[in-house]
This record gives C-alpha cells, sequence and structure tokens, in this order.
C-alpha cells in the first residue's frame, strides 16, 4: 500500500489564525476563551466562547467574495490556502489527482439565522446567496473551485468527529490510490445566539462564566465544554510523491479508525467500547504499539460523561501502557471546535512530533479520581516522542481516531 504523509498545514483558531501562532499558544498554555462578543449575551445562562479574534478574510478573499460566502468557508478557504502554501503543492500534482475533504459539523449557521431574522422582522425576500453560503459542502466546493481540484471531493459530517474523520477517509482515498493529495480537515463558525442556547438546553455546555476554568476537560469540577469555532485544513499526500518533489514532510499518517456507538444521540457508551474498537483498529493498522514515547491528543470536552468514558477507552486499549503514554486535551485552550476540532488536534499531534513538546492541559487542578491518567496539567513538557494519536467523537456515537509517526524512511 502507498504511504500518506502530512506536507502542509493551516489553522485558523481561538488562540491565534496562522499554523505557528496556532501551536505557539497552546505550547505557552495560552487560552483562547473570553466574553461572547458576536452577539450580546450579558442575559444569558452562558456567556463565554472560544471566539476566532482579530482574523481578516480579505488576506484570503476579494472583498466582494465575502458577502457570498459564510463565515464557516471564509475560515476554511483561510486555512487552506495557508496549508497549500506551506506544502508548496501548487503545479505539482494534476488537478485530477488533487482532492479536497472538508467538513463541517453545522455549516453556514450564521447566514441561516441571519436570514431568517430578516424574514421575521418583515422582509419579503432573502439573500439570493443564502442557499449556497449555508449548506455544509460548500468549504469543499470553494476550496476546490480556488485550487482547481478535480479529484475526489466531498464534505463529511459527523459532528464532533467530522475533520477526524475527513483526515480518516482522505488517508484511505490517498493509501488507495483515488488521488495523490487531498486537503483534508474541518470548519465551524457556529458561535450565535441559536446554537448557544440549543447546546445550553441539552446541558452540553459549562455554564461557569470564568474563562480560565470553564474548560477543564478530566478536572473533578469539569461542567460541560466550551464552544469555539475556526478551521483546521491538512495536505495529505503520498510519500513518493511528496519525496520526489523535495517536500517538508511533518509526518506520516498510519492508521485510522472508524466506529459507531450504536447507544445514543448525544451521550457517549459508558462502557467505551465503540472508542476503544476505533483506537485499536488505528493502532492495528498503522502497527504500533502505545509505550513512552506515544503522545494522545484526547476529545476531552470537559463534559462529566465523555471524559471519563475516554479514559475507560485509554485503559481498555492501552493495557498497561495507558499509564506510560502523555496524554492532553488542547481543547482547554481552544474549546470545543466542533467539526474543526479534529483537524486541529491532528495539527497539535504533528507539531508535538516535529517540536517534542506535549502541549498541557490547562485548567487542571483537581483530578478526577475515575480519570487518573497522565493528562500533562498545567504545563507543556519536553519528550522524546515517536508516534502521536488523535481521539475524536461526535454526537450520533461517532468515533475517530488517527495515528501519526514521524516519518521513517521506506
Amino acid at each position: 500500500m502507498r504511504r500518506v504523509v502530512v506536507t502542509g498545514m493551516g489553522a485558523v483558531t481561538p488562540v491565534g489564525n496562522h499554523l505557528e501562532e496556532y501551536w505557539n499558544s497552546i505550547s505557552q498554555g495560552i487560552c483562547g476563551i473570553g466574553p461572547i462578543t458576536r452577539f450580546d449575551a450579558s442575559d444569558k445562562k452562558v456567556q463565554i466562547a472560544a471566539e476566532v479574534k482579530g482574523f481578516d478574510p480579505t488576506e484570503y478573499m476579494e472583498k466582494s467574495e465575502l458577502r457570498k460566502n459564510d463565515l464557516f468557508v471564509q475560515y476554511a478557504v483561510a486555512a487552506a490556502e495557508q496549508a497549500m502554501q506551506d506544502s508548496g503543492l501548487a503545479g505539482t500534482v494534476a488537478p485530477e489527482r488533487l482532492g479536497v475533504y472538508v467538513g463541517s459539523g453545522i455549516g453556514g449557521i450564521l447566514t441561516t439565522t441571519e436570514n431568517s431574522d430578516k424574514l421575521c422582522q418583515g422582509a419579503k425576500r432573502v439573500s439570493p446567496f443564502m442557499v449556497p453560503m449555508m449548506i455544509v459542502n460548500m468549504a469543499s466546493g470553494t476550496i476546490s473551485i480556488r485550487t482547481q481540484a478535480k479529484g475526489p471531493t466531498l464534505p463529511v459530517v459527523t459532528a464532533c468527529a467530522t475533520s477526524t474523520h475527513a483526515i480518516g477517509e482522505a488517508f484511505r482515498a490517498v493509501k488507495h490510490g483515488y488521488a495523490d493529495a487531498i486537503l483534508a480537515g474541518g470548519s465551524e463558525a457556529a458561535v450565535c445566539n441559536l446554537t448557544l442556547a440549543g447546546f445550553t438546553s441539552c446541558m452540553a455546555l459549562s455554564t461557569n462564566n470564568d474563562p480560565a476554568t470553564a474548560c477543564r476537560p478530566f478536572d473533578k469540577n469539569r461542567d460541560g465544554f466550551v464552544m469555539g469555532e475556526g478551521a483546521g485544513i491538512l495536505v495529505l499526500e503520498e510519500y513518493e510523491h511528496a519525496k520526489a518533489r523535495g517536500a517538508k514532510i511533518y509526518g506520516e499518517i498510519c492508521g485510522y479508525g472508524n466506529t459507531s456507538d450504536a447507544y445514543h444521540v448525544t451521550a457517549p457508551d459508558p462502557e467505551a467500547e465503540g472508542i476503544t474498537r476505533a483506537i485499536q483498529l488505528a493502532l492495528e493498522e498503522a502497527g504500533v504499539s502505545p509505550d513512552a514515547s506515544m503522545y494522545v491528543n484526547a476529545h476531552g470536552t470537559s463534559t462529566p460523561l465523555n471524559d471519563k468514558s475516554e479514559t475507560l477507552a485509554f485503559k481498555k486499549a492501552f493495557g498497561e501502557a495507558a499509564r506510560q503514554v502523555a496524554i492532553s486535551s488542547t481543547k482547554s485552550m481552544t474549546g470545543h471546535m466542533l467539526g474543526a476540532a479534529g483537524a486541529v488536534e491532528a495539527i497539535a499531534c504533528l507539531k508535538a512530533l516535529e517540536t517534542g513538546i506535549i502541549p498541557p492541559t490547562i485548567g487542571l487542578q483537581e483530578p478526577d479520581p475515575e480519570c487518573d491518567l497522565d493528562y500533562t496539567p498545567g504545563k507543556a513538557r519536553k519528550a522524546q516522542l515517536r508516534t502521536a494519536l488523535s481521539t475524536s467523537l461526535g454526537f450520533g456515537g461517532h468515533n475517530g481516531c488517527l495515528v501519526f509517526r514521524k516519518i521513517e524512511e521506506a
């Protein structure tokens, strides 16, 4: 089978709008959570989120294009252009051999609510761009048009597991020869009154409005996740193709697991069977065994049920090695970026392999007795790493796992 490597990465996040800014922030334990500025949340039960700050879409799109593209597409385009520039891929691959697998958990919800509000306020018509702005596939479609990618192109929509699955399915497409390179990841821009109300009603969000302590994965006092937004895009490329053009290689994707809990629409399986199996499948495909040279970027949402079941999954999948691996949740800094979460966390895995820095779980002060693994509390640390693993769990019972390793010559 063909080997698949990552040759470019781009990120728009609550802690930085470019790759290195994002990585520098999370490796230093900088928190991107703060009071909501997108709308007036002063009378809401939840008043904080992890918003993208200082984003200038005109770095990537003409002003005339902005009114035709929802913010989630703007984030996706920005991250994709960063990744393409970082990779140096442009002009080196046939358009028919270049694909785009970029998804979103919610899509153009800002466009949907804006146009709905107009009708409710008496308007007779909505924007002629409303439909293409709101549909979830438009991030992948727009990137395809802009990069002239004519190969396999699709979105993935599996809630919070979206971009992990997008990367995993792109990995399979390149591995099995359907493309030579694919831009893969996810984007989300869903910080609005409606989504905040919805997630609050289903008791998923933290009601602690202190930005420093609201998102504390694996802590005894955690009470829910904090909404985030942004985008992460990776360039996946066939190894020989990348090697022939002298591309910089961040690491190799060597394993992918995709399972379902078939248990509940929002709650994870308390026995963690689905995510355990996803981890085991990814490790088996990668031919990797967990040990002290592995870093794990956990889904780690800071919800009582997720963190407990995910800890159980690590114990089941890793066995005795569960206490040897270093684990952290970077959501403690970025908030939960929903459909973009898996991609920015995959980037964190690859940067950890490159730098030997394990990013921390900030806010973790009093560990839950049922979350008793090494979750790297408070501060980053150095380690000799060979492999990294990332997990994602989504509403509907969707589970995804990716395994990365430092590049090894064939």
